[in-house]
């Protein structure tokens, strides 16, 4: 069973909320291209996104408001 980190997840974003929903996005791109190319994922979309942003492929967009002060 996959089991990130959360700490590790969440050092670029300060909200879950954030960090679901940019993980879901791209979940669904990688879908989407997966589909397009009409390639067989072996591997679930979400847990490549998740091993993306892990790696810092990927960064999570998050609003001003959520964004912390440094």
């Amino acid at each position: 069973m996959f089991n990130p980190d959360l700490k590790k997840l969440l050092k670029d974003c300060n909200s879950r909320y954030s960090l679901v929903i940019g993980t879901a996005k791209r979940a669904r791109e990688i879908r989407d291209d997966a589909v397009k190319n009409d390639v067989l994922l072996d591997t679930k979309s979400v847990s490549l996104a998740i091993e993306e942003i892990l790696e810092g492929k990927y960064v999570v967009d998050e609003p001003d408001e959520l964004k912390s002060k440094k």
